[in-house]
């Protein structure tokens, strides 16, 4: 509140705010309204409360299946994850893998003897071991038809022969899955 000072200086008049005075008269209409509203429809309170329990119980049921929604979603994220886990890795040591069937291809061209069967053993325990973890060769060899979808033509060459255009003619890089996911589609030559 405000006080006014007169010139006399003998009596001060307290003068309202202007919000001061139209807060008062919201909170009055409000009032009055609130009033005008209990006297015309009284609420039955069992009905209020059902009315409430209702909408609870529709917040409940919702909120339930969100969760189970969410439960479902993570528990199929988690086992796609655990399938391609070691994706990467798989991806790294494919190379090495090539690596192992060139060194046997020029091992079986020089000689026999207990190097080739060394370096057998090894890739083989190095097959066996990424096969368990859900590695899969996709089998892949010359005279098969060449799909654009499962097949990465590297280059294509006059066919040998006419039973040979359009289909694979050579396997450069074999093609590998893990789980259900192409983690690498085996590159090949296309005989025109």
């Amino acid at each position: 509140m405000r006080f006014k000072m007169s010139k006399n200086k003998k009596k001060e008049e307290p003068i309202i705010d202007q919000e001061q005075h139209l807060e008062a008269e919201s909170q009055a209409q409000a009032e009055t309204s609130e009033d005008a509203q209990n006297d015309a429809t009284t609420v039955d309170p069992v009905e209020d409360l059902t009315h409430q329990l209702g909408v609870e119980k529709d917040k409940h049921l919702r909120l339930f299946a969100e969760f189970e929604n969410y439960k479902k979603r993570t528990g199929r994220e988690r086992v796609e994850l655990f399938k391609t886990a070691g994706q990467e890795i798989m991806q790294a040591l494919l190379p090495v893998l090539d690596d192992f069937d060139r060194a046997l291809v020029q091992l079986h061209k020089e000689e026999e003897g207990p190097a080739v069967e060394g370096v057998t053993l090894i890739r083989k325990k190095l097959t066996t071991t990424l096969e368990a973890k859900g590695l899969k060769e996709i089998p892949v060899q010359a005279g098969d038809k060449f799909d654009s979808e499962d097949h990465n033509a590297v280059t294509q060459i006059p066919a040998p022969s006419e039973d040979l255009k359009g289909m694979i003619v050579d396997v450069i890089e074999k093609g590998y899955t893990l789980g259900d996911k192409v983690i690498r589609h085996p590159k090949v030559v296309v005989g025109q």
